[in-house]
C-alpha cells in the first residue's frame, strides 16, 4: 500500500507492474520503480517462512563466475557457511553496479538472512537498501581501514605496489600495465593506482602505448599484449592485473617468437588454482582466496546468529611468490 501511495496509482496497478510489467505504461512503471527505491520496499516470495525465523541462506554476489578469478573464495565462503547451518545463493552482475543493485533486490525479496558482497565500490542506491533493510552485510576481497561496510580481504593498493616493486628490484625501467577497466572495480583500480606509485616513486614513468586495457580474458590480454611487442621500442617487464591477464600477456609475448622471461618479464596478482603448474610457473602476488572466503563465512553467520551489526575490517596477509616469469635485468 506505501508503494501505491507513493506512486499515486492503486495497489494493483503495482501488483500488475511487478509481475507483468509488460501490461503496465511505461512512464507508471518508472513512477513505481522511484517509489520503491525511496521507501527500500522488498517484495516477500517466501511469505510461506514462518514470520521472525530465519530461512538459513545467505546470498553471493559476484561479478563474474566465468573464470577461475573467485572460484576458491566462493568455495571456502560456501564451505564455511554451511559448517554453520545456511545454505549460499549466488549471483552475478557482470561488472555493472546497476545490475547488482537488481540482485540484492531479487535475493531479499526471498528473505536471505545475510548479503555477501565482492569489493567496497557499489552504487549509492545498493548502500541505501542495505541500510533500509538492516541486512547483515560483508564485502569480500577488499579491505580498507575506513570502510563503513563490514569487510574481509586484501589491501589491493599494496598488492599492486608488491608486483611493480619486484620488478624494479629486479632492475626493470621499462615497464608495461595491463590491467581491466576500473570502471565498477575498486580491485583492478587500487591496484593499478599501486603499481602506478611504486613505479613513479622509483622515478619511472610509463612510456605511452605501455599501458593497455583487457578485460580478465586471455584472448582479450593476449592481444593487447601483441601492439607492445610490435613497436621499436618494447617494455623489459609487464604488471598485469591478475593471473588470468598474466596468462594471456605471456602468450602474446611468445607469440611474437620472444620469451619469458629471457625477452620480457611478466607478473600478475591473484595466484589463482594452475597459476604454480603453468610453464614456466608465474611469479605473482598471493592474495589467499581461501582464507579470505571462510573468515568472511564465519564472521557473516556469526553476525546473523548474534542478531549484532559489528564493523570489522579482517586484512588478509599478502606475499610475492617469484616463480619463472620473471628474472633480473642484466
Amino acid at each position: 500500500m506505501a508503494v501505491a501511495n507513493a506512486a499515486k496509482v492503486s495497489p494493483s496497478t503495482v501488483s500488475r507492474a511487478f509481475n507483468h510489467p509488460d501490461l503496465v505504461n511505461p512512464a507508471t512503471r518508472k513512477r513505481i520503480n522511484r517509489a520503491v527505491e525511496k521507501l527500500g520496499y522488498i517484495r516477500n516470495r517466501a511469505a510461506q517462512a514462518i514470520h521472525g525465523r530465519r530461512n538459513a541462506t545467505i546470498g553471493l554476489i559476484v561479478p563474474t563466475i566465468n573464470h577461475a578469478i573467485f572460484a576458491e573464495v566462493i568455495q571456502s565462503f560456501s564451505d564455511a557457511i554451511d559448517e554453520a547451518g545456511f545454505t549460499l545463493l549466488i549471483a552475478s552482475h557482470g561488472y555493472s553496479l546497476e545490475r547488482e543493485y537488481d540482485m540484492i533486490r531479487k535475493l531479499m525479496e526471498h528473505r536471505v538472512d545475510g548479503i555477501a558482497l565482492v569489493g567496497l565500490e557499489h552504487s549509492e542506491a545498493t548502500f541505501r537498501l542495505l541500510r533500509q533493510q538492516d541486512t547483515p552485510c560483508i564485502a569480500i576481497w577488499n579491505y580498507s581501514g575506513t570502510s563503513d561496510m563490514p569487510c574481509v580481504g586484501a589491501d589491493n593498493r599494496e598488492a599492486g605496489r608488491l608486483a611493480a616493486r619486484h620488478l624494479l628490484q629486479a632492475g626493470h625501467r621499462d615497464i608495461g600495465l595491463i590491467f581491466p577497466s576500473i570502471e565498477g572495480n575498486d580491485r583492478a583500480r587500487q591496484r593499478l593506482e599501486g603499481a602506478m606509485e611504486e613505479i613513479r616513486a622509483h622515478g619511472v614513468e610509463v612510456r605511452d602505448g605501455w599501458r593497455q586495457e583487457s578485460p580478465y580474458s586471455i584472448t582479450l590480454a593476449k592481444q593487447a599484449v601483441r601492439g607492445m611487442m610490435d613497436s621499436d621500442q618494447r617494455p623489459t617487464a609487464l604488471v598485469c592485473g591478475n593471473d588470468v591477464i598474466a596468462q594471456g600477456a605471456i602468450f602474446g609475448v611468445q607469440s611474437r617468437g620472444l620469451s619469458v622471461p629471457g625477452d620480457v618479464s611478466v607478473i600478475g596478482i591473484g595466484d589463482f588454482n594452475g597459476s604454480l603448474d603453468m610453464e614456466p610457473g608465474l611469479t605473482t602476488v598471493r592474495i589467499p582466496a581461501e582464507d579470505i572466503g571462510k573468515v568472511a563465512g564465519q564472521r557473516l553467520t556469526g553476525l546473523i546468529v548474534s542478531e549484532t551489526r559489528e564493523l570489522f575490517r579482517y586484512r588478509c596477509d599478502l606475499k610475492c611468490i617469484v616463480r619463472g616469469t620473471t628474472r633480473p635485468l642484466t
